[in-house]
């Protein structure tokens, strides 16, 4: 039997480079899209949550306030947030998670720049920016060996007498 098959944690992947994280604080792969949260930068308060879906290559870019961004289809913060997903990830497998054909020598954003860009669904802003503070509210806690309670799937096992 495999170690990571006896164990409860799970398995971490390395990023594919060093990334930094004050202008997208959060990205990742999940639901169909490359999806993340993107500062603003003019006003500390703000930030923009932005996703691009697999496949379809609709983009949709808003504030956490809900309103939509004003940089047109392939906005800055869409822009950063790919190639911060790259950076995580890897050109190849955000490549292939957005079902994106990427010639040698081009880049995700290259080839997302020739994609008409379809009208966008913004229900997924809301998915996501909860989700990034999820991931906030992990930071501040202390470490230490305790179960968190939201991090157990699994019902406990009872003995049938």
């Amino acid at each position: 039997m495999p170690a990571w098959e006896t164990t409860s944690a799970a398995r971490v992947l390395e990023p594919a480079r060093p990334r930094k994280l004050a202008k997208v604080p959060f990205v990742e792969l999940a639901d169909g899209r490359v999806q993340g949260v993107v500062s603003s930068g003019s006003d500390i308060a703000r930030v923009y949550v932005s996703s691009v879906a697999a496949g379809s290559f609709a983009v949709s870019c808003s504030t956490n306030n809900n309103r939509p961004c004003g940089g047109g289809g392939h906005c800055k913060h869409i822009s950063g947030m790919i190639q911060e997903a790259v950076l995580q990830y890897g050109q190849e497998r955000v490549a292939r998670y957005l079902r994106l054909e990427v010639p040698s020598g081009s880049s995700v954003m290259q080839e997302l720049y020739k994609v008409r860009t379809p009208a966008s669904d913004r229900a997924a802003a809301a998915s996501v920016f909860s989700r990034f503070l999820r991931h906030l509210a992990y930071l501040e806690l202390s470490a230490g060996t305790a179960p968190l309670p939201e991090m157990q799937w699994f019902p406990p096992v009872r003995a049938v007498a």
